[in-house]
């Protein structure tokens, strides 16, 4: 933990569906102090900010704030999409005496962090160097799969807030359909969401276990793509591998849709997790495997954020526009 000097600090916040992370930074975007509390501990949003200003170790209370939630932002109702907490923006505000509240949707926050990451906060893997203005993508496994973008306009970067993990799973491979059918049998709708995420990762490995006819062991996600679980289990290494795989292709989709010619950002916790064995899978050919545009996507580059908490800075920034 860093300490500087800031007579007001700001509160900022990455809320997802299994934590709540909390810290106070500083106007350039220098953390002060910060903690994680578990969702699961706590009955409202509101609650668990009180409970980490109780802890704040002596810094000033904050009078501003930036929330990135795993949620649609489209109002001042917010429902989180993975979790039960609920709550109006104003009623928060009024309730923490806030001057101010941002509360933006984590991936928006992903993606305002972007152009203030450091040459340590990222890793290549491949592709040649981004165009500068030209717009980024960003899309991250976690609890769920959040995408989001940034256009340069007036000489400051614009976050697009969208729900681009809901979007359908496309198949490549004849086994990857076969995956997909058993999921279509389960859902509804199989967003790339469904497979691209921590819940994900289980429904895939399911998925596979069904399509071969063998009994599926009950593993969580951080066991299917345990090193030491995958050499005892080969069905394990196969399902961490087709992720890898389909994320490129999604990511590549991505990169098209937006022009992303200033680079495409893999964020969220499980990828930068994955480490050598990321760079080694299909990831990268399954980006650029776009037939006729192959070479569009060729040299746009592809970084894995390694970043601790990517979205604290996504918040300052919010909050330094003003």
């Amino acid at each position: 933990m860093t300490r500087a000097a800031s007579p007001t600090p700001w509160l900022v916040g990455d809320i997802g569906g299994t934590n709540a992370r909390f810290g106070l930074v500083n106007r350039d975007g220098a953390l002060l102090h910060s903690t994680v509390l578990a969702d699961s501990d706590y009955p409202g949003l509101g609650e668990a900010i009180e409970a980490y200003l109780d802890k704040r170790g002596g810094l000033p209370r904050p009078l501003q704030a930036a929330i990135a939630v795993a949620s649609p932002i489209t109002g001042d109702e917010v429902r989180m999409t993975n979790h039960p907490w609920a709550f109006s923006i104003s009623g928060l505000r009024t309730r923490l005496g806030f001057e101010r509240l941002e509360v933006i949707n984590d991936f928006t926050a992903q993606a305002l962090a972007l152009p203030h990451l450091g040459p340590d906060d990222k890793e290549a893997t491949g592709g040649g160097d981004a165009m500068p203005g030209a717009p980024i993508g960003v899309l991250g496994p976690g609890s769920g799969l959040g995408v989001s973008g940034l256009i340069r306009a007036d000489n400051r970067w614009i976050a697009l807030s969208g729900e681009g993990g809901h979007g359908t799973m496309p198949p490549i491979t004849e086994r990857e359909s076969a995956a997909l059918a058993v999921m279509r049998r389960h859902f509804d709708h199989v967003s790339a969401e469904r497979v691209l995420s921590g819940p994900g990762l289980v429904n895939l490995y399911n998925a596979l276990a069904e399509v071969d006819g063998v009994p599926a062991a009950q593993y969580t996600a951080a066991q299917i793509t345990d090193v030491e679980v995958e050499k005892a289990n080969p069905r394990c290494r196969e399902t961490t591998d087709m992720f890898c795989a389909m994320l490129g292709t999604v990511a590549g989709n991505l990169a098209l849709t937006l022009g992303a010619k200033g680079g495409l950002y893999i964020g969220g916790g499980i990828v930068p997790r994955l480490g050598d064995r990321f760079a080694a899978s299909e990831f990268r050919e399954r980006f650029e495997a776009k037939g006729r545009f192959h070479e569009y996507l060729a040299p746009i580059p592809t970084f894995v954020v390694t970043h601790k908490l990517p979205a604290f800075l996504g918040c300052a920034a919010k909050l330094r526009e003003g």
